[in-house]
């Protein structure tokens, strides 16, 4: 019994997904100009969910392209 309560205990461990951090790396560029610009953050939290955050970042407003994604 003992045994089997530690086996099943080591397993739940294992089967928790851990937090890390990622770099959201996002670069901005006015198209007209061709000017960059880089900023990277860090986001805490599954990669999934990272992923998902970094990636709702990106957006277009008329010349101006903001692209996000995790390095």
């Amino acid at each position: 019994m003992k045994k089997t309560m530690i086996l099943g205990a080591f397993a739940s461990l294992m089967m928790v997904s851990c937090a890390k951090d990622y770099s959201c790396k996002c670069v901005t560029t006015e198209t007209i100009s061709g000017v960059n610009n880089s900023q990277t953050t860090v986001i805490n939290g599954k990669k999934k969910d990272a992923q998902a955050a970094c990636e709702a970042q990106t957006v277009t407003v008329g010349t101006v392209v903001k692209t996000c994604g995790l390095e």
